[in-house]
Protein backbone atom coordinates (compact mmCIF):
# COMPACT_ATOMS: atom_id res chain seq x y z
CA UNK A 1 0.00 0.00 0.00
CA UNK A 2 2.84 2.37 0.85
CA UNK A 3 4.52 1.65 -2.48
CA UNK A 4 1.26 2.35 -4.30
CA UNK A 5 0.82 5.67 -2.48
CA UNK A 6 4.44 6.59 -3.18
CA UNK A 7 4.01 5.81 -6.88
CA UNK A 8 0.82 7.89 -7.00
CA UNK A 9 2.48 10.89 -5.37
CA UNK A 10 5.49 10.57 -7.63
CA UNK A 11 3.29 10.44 -10.72
CA UNK A 12 1.28 13.48 -9.61
CA UNK A 13 4.38 15.50 -8.82
CA UNK A 14 5.90 14.59 -12.18
CA UNK A 15 2.68 15.65 -13.92
CA UNK A 16 2.69 18.94 -11.97
CA UNK A 17 6.28 19.71 -12.98
CA UNK A 18 5.54 18.84 -16.60
CA UNK A 19 2.56 21.21 -16.54
CA UNK A 20 4.67 24.00 -15.01
CA UNK A 21 7.42 23.42 -17.57
CA UNK A 22 5.04 23.43 -20.52
CA UNK A 23 3.10 26.47 -19.30
CA UNK A 24 5.97 28.50 -17.92
CA UNK A 25 5.40 31.17 -20.55
CA UNK A 26 1.79 31.58 -19.39
CA UNK A 27 2.88 31.62 -15.76
CA UNK A 28 5.30 34.44 -16.56
CA UNK A 29 2.63 36.35 -18.47
CA UNK A 30 0.25 35.96 -15.53
CA UNK A 31 2.96 37.22 -13.20
CA UNK A 32 3.48 40.33 -15.34
CA UNK A 33 -0.26 40.99 -15.37
CA UNK A 34 -0.96 40.49 -11.66
CA UNK A 35 2.24 42.09 -10.37
CA UNK A 36 1.78 44.99 -12.78
CA UNK A 37 -1.78 45.53 -11.56
CA UNK A 38 -0.59 45.42 -7.94
CA UNK A 39 2.09 48.03 -8.65
CA UNK A 40 -0.31 50.24 -10.61
CA UNK A 41 -2.90 50.02 -7.83
CA UNK A 42 -0.31 50.93 -5.22
CA UNK A 43 0.52 54.05 -7.21
CA UNK A 44 -3.07 54.93 -8.11
CA UNK A 45 -4.48 54.66 -4.59
CA UNK A 46 -1.62 56.43 -2.83
CA UNK A 47 -2.41 59.78 -1.20
CA UNK A 48 -2.12 62.77 -3.52
CA UNK A 49 1.19 63.97 -2.05
CA UNK A 50 2.69 60.54 -2.71
CA UNK A 51 1.29 60.33 -6.24
CA UNK A 52 3.04 63.62 -7.04
CA UNK A 53 6.35 61.90 -6.43
CA UNK A 54 5.28 58.55 -7.88
CA UNK A 55 7.15 59.08 -11.17
CA UNK A 56 10.43 59.07 -9.30
CA UNK A 57 9.63 55.85 -7.43
CA UNK A 58 7.65 53.94 -10.06
CA UNK A 59 10.96 52.63 -11.39
CA UNK A 60 11.43 50.55 -8.25
CA UNK A 61 8.01 48.93 -8.71
CA UNK A 62 8.86 48.25 -12.34
CA UNK A 63 12.06 46.50 -11.28
CA UNK A 64 10.13 44.32 -8.83
CA UNK A 65 7.75 43.28 -11.61
CA UNK A 66 10.30 42.74 -14.38
CA UNK A 67 13.27 41.25 -12.51
CA UNK A 68 11.82 37.72 -11.96
CA UNK A 69 10.48 37.68 -15.52
CA UNK A 70 13.81 38.63 -17.10
CA UNK A 71 15.88 36.39 -14.82
CA UNK A 72 13.67 33.39 -15.66
CA UNK A 73 14.08 33.98 -19.39
CA UNK A 74 17.84 34.30 -18.97
CA UNK A 75 18.01 31.15 -16.83
CA UNK A 76 16.05 29.19 -19.43
CA UNK A 77 18.67 30.23 -21.96
CA UNK A 78 21.64 29.57 -19.69
CA UNK A 79 20.38 26.15 -18.63
CA UNK A 80 18.95 24.91 -21.94
CA UNK A 81 21.32 21.93 -21.71
CA UNK A 82 21.38 21.90 -17.92
CA UNK A 83 21.41 18.13 -17.47
CA UNK A 84 24.44 17.89 -19.79
CA UNK A 85 26.54 20.46 -17.96
CA UNK A 86 29.67 19.06 -16.27
CA UNK A 87 29.80 18.12 -12.62
CA UNK A 88 31.73 20.49 -10.32
CA UNK A 89 35.43 19.71 -10.02
CA UNK A 90 35.35 20.00 -6.21
CA UNK A 91 32.64 18.02 -4.45
CA UNK A 92 31.22 19.88 -1.43
CA UNK A 93 28.54 17.34 -0.44
CA UNK A 94 30.69 14.62 1.13
CA UNK A 95 28.15 13.08 3.51
CA UNK A 96 27.65 9.36 2.84
CA UNK A 97 29.36 6.87 0.57
CA UNK A 98 28.56 7.18 -3.12
CA UNK A 99 29.38 5.62 -6.48
CA UNK A 100 29.60 7.90 -9.51
CA UNK A 101 27.40 7.44 -12.57
CA UNK A 102 27.79 8.63 -16.13
CA UNK A 103 25.29 11.13 -17.50
CA UNK A 104 23.46 8.38 -19.39
CA UNK A 105 23.45 6.01 -16.40
CA UNK A 106 21.99 8.74 -14.19
CA UNK A 107 19.31 9.57 -16.77
CA UNK A 108 18.20 5.91 -16.86
CA UNK A 109 17.92 5.64 -13.08
CA UNK A 110 14.31 5.36 -11.81
CA UNK A 111 14.86 8.22 -9.33
CA UNK A 112 16.27 10.61 -11.91
CA UNK A 113 14.35 13.89 -12.17
CA UNK A 114 12.85 16.60 -9.96
CA UNK A 115 9.59 14.82 -9.10
CA UNK A 116 8.58 13.36 -5.75
CA UNK A 117 9.36 15.45 -2.68
CA UNK A 118 11.72 17.52 -4.79
CA UNK A 119 8.73 19.04 -6.59
CA UNK A 120 7.61 20.67 -3.33
CA UNK A 121 10.93 22.50 -3.11
CA UNK A 122 10.60 23.77 -6.69
CA UNK A 123 7.05 24.98 -6.17
CA UNK A 124 8.08 26.62 -2.90
CA UNK A 125 10.89 28.54 -4.59
CA UNK A 126 8.55 29.76 -7.30
CA UNK A 127 5.83 30.81 -4.84
CA UNK A 128 8.39 32.64 -2.73
CA UNK A 129 8.62 35.30 -5.45
CA UNK A 130 4.97 36.52 -5.46
CA UNK A 131 4.78 36.24 -1.67
CA UNK A 132 7.86 38.39 -1.27
CA UNK A 133 6.61 40.89 -3.84
CA UNK A 134 3.21 41.12 -2.12
CA UNK A 135 4.91 41.83 1.22
CA UNK A 136 6.97 44.53 -0.48
CA UNK A 137 3.97 46.24 -2.08
CA UNK A 138 2.14 46.14 1.24
CA UNK A 139 5.08 47.59 3.19
CA UNK A 140 6.49 50.14 0.74
CA UNK A 141 4.10 52.82 -0.57
CA UNK A 142 5.30 55.38 -3.14
CA UNK A 143 7.66 57.87 -1.56
CA UNK A 144 6.17 61.27 -0.67
CA UNK A 145 7.49 64.39 -2.35
CA UNK A 146 9.75 65.23 0.58
CA UNK A 147 10.64 61.83 2.02
CA UNK A 148 12.79 61.70 5.16
CA UNK A 149 16.21 60.17 4.65
CA UNK A 150 15.40 57.03 6.64
CA UNK A 151 12.39 56.32 4.40
CA UNK A 152 14.42 56.78 1.21
CA UNK A 153 17.14 54.48 2.54
CA UNK A 154 14.61 51.85 3.60
CA UNK A 155 12.92 52.05 0.19
CA UNK A 156 16.24 51.45 -1.60
CA UNK A 157 17.26 48.60 0.70
CA UNK A 158 13.96 46.73 0.54
CA UNK A 159 13.64 47.24 -3.21
CA UNK A 160 17.13 45.83 -3.72
CA UNK A 161 16.27 42.86 -1.51
CA UNK A 162 13.07 41.88 -3.31
CA UNK A 163 14.53 42.47 -6.80
CA UNK A 164 17.74 40.53 -6.14
CA UNK A 165 16.24 37.53 -4.41
CA UNK A 166 13.13 37.41 -6.57
CA UNK A 167 15.55 36.98 -9.47
CA UNK A 168 17.86 34.52 -7.72
CA UNK A 169 15.10 32.20 -6.52
CA UNK A 170 13.69 32.02 -10.05
CA UNK A 171 17.15 31.24 -11.44
CA UNK A 172 17.48 28.46 -8.85
CA UNK A 173 14.00 27.20 -9.79
CA UNK A 174 14.96 26.91 -13.46
CA UNK A 175 18.28 25.29 -12.52
CA UNK A 176 16.42 22.66 -10.52
CA UNK A 177 13.84 22.11 -13.23
CA UNK A 178 16.58 21.68 -15.88
CA UNK A 179 18.59 19.37 -13.58
CA UNK A 180 21.69 21.60 -13.52
CA UNK A 181 24.48 19.97 -11.44
CA UNK A 182 25.24 23.25 -9.65
CA UNK A 183 21.67 23.62 -8.36
CA UNK A 184 22.18 22.37 -4.75
CA UNK A 185 25.12 24.64 -4.04
CA UNK A 186 23.43 27.52 -5.86
CA UNK A 187 20.42 27.25 -3.56
CA UNK A 188 22.62 27.07 -0.46
CA UNK A 189 24.49 30.19 -1.62
CA UNK A 190 21.16 32.00 -2.11
CA UNK A 191 20.04 31.02 1.39
CA UNK A 192 23.27 32.39 2.88
CA UNK A 193 22.96 35.57 0.85
CA UNK A 194 19.33 35.97 1.90
CA UNK A 195 20.23 35.74 5.58
CA UNK A 196 23.09 38.21 5.13
CA UNK A 197 20.82 40.61 3.26
CA UNK A 198 18.41 40.86 6.19
CA UNK A 199 21.27 41.87 8.49
CA UNK A 200 22.65 44.35 5.94
CA UNK A 201 19.21 45.91 5.49
CA UNK A 202 18.79 46.36 9.25
CA UNK A 203 22.24 47.99 9.58
CA UNK A 204 21.75 50.12 6.47
CA UNK A 205 18.40 51.53 7.56
CA UNK A 206 19.48 52.02 11.17
CA UNK A 207 22.52 54.00 10.04
CA UNK A 208 20.24 56.52 8.29
CA UNK A 209 19.06 57.79 11.68
CA UNK A 210 15.73 59.27 12.69
CA UNK A 211 13.83 56.00 12.33
CA UNK A 212 10.50 56.29 14.22
CA UNK A 213 10.07 53.61 16.93
CA UNK A 214 6.89 52.25 15.33
CA UNK A 215 8.63 51.89 11.95
CA UNK A 216 11.68 50.31 13.59
CA UNK A 217 9.44 47.75 15.26
CA UNK A 218 7.63 46.96 12.02
CA UNK A 219 10.91 46.69 10.09
CA UNK A 220 12.35 44.38 12.73
CA UNK A 221 9.26 42.19 12.46
CA UNK A 222 9.57 41.95 8.65
CA UNK A 223 13.28 41.19 8.69
CA UNK A 224 12.92 38.73 11.55
CA UNK A 225 10.15 36.96 9.64
CA UNK A 226 12.37 36.72 6.55
CA UNK A 227 15.22 35.25 8.60
CA UNK A 228 12.93 32.68 10.19
CA UNK A 229 11.53 31.62 6.80
CA UNK A 230 15.03 31.08 5.42
CA UNK A 231 16.17 29.19 8.51
CA UNK A 232 13.09 26.95 8.33
CA UNK A 233 13.82 26.27 4.65
CA UNK A 234 17.42 25.38 5.49
CA UNK A 235 16.38 23.08 8.34
CA UNK A 236 13.82 21.30 6.15
CA UNK A 237 15.67 21.05 2.86
CA UNK A 238 19.42 21.01 3.50
CA UNK A 239 19.43 17.42 4.87
CA UNK A 240 17.32 16.37 1.88
CA UNK A 241 19.69 18.05 -0.57
CA UNK A 242 22.63 16.25 1.02
CA UNK A 243 21.20 12.78 1.57
CA UNK A 244 18.35 12.20 -0.88
CA UNK A 245 19.12 9.53 -3.46
CA UNK A 246 16.96 11.41 -5.97
CA UNK A 247 18.94 14.63 -5.50
CA UNK A 248 22.26 12.80 -5.74
CA UNK A 249 21.25 10.86 -8.84
CA UNK A 250 19.75 13.88 -10.58
CA UNK A 251 22.25 16.62 -9.73
CA UNK A 252 25.42 14.81 -8.63
CA UNK A 253 25.15 11.71 -10.85
CA UNK A 254 25.91 9.24 -8.07
CA UNK A 255 24.17 6.51 -6.10
CA UNK A 256 24.75 5.06 -2.62
CA UNK A 257 27.35 2.31 -2.42
CA UNK A 258 25.84 -1.03 -1.52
Amino acid sequence: MFDRLSDTLRARSAALLLTIDQRLDRILQTWLLLAGLAAASRLAFAPHTERVASLSTAGSYLLVVLAPFVSTLLALRWFADGDRQPQPVIRLARVGSWRSLSVNEAARHPLYGASGIMASLLVGMMLNVPVRAAEYFAAMPPLPLHAPRWLSVMHVAMTFDVVLFGSLYMIAFVAALRRVPLFPRLLVAIWIGDLAMQLVTALFVSSAGGLPPAVATALHSVLDGNVKKVLISIALWLPYLLLSTRVNVTYRHRVPRR
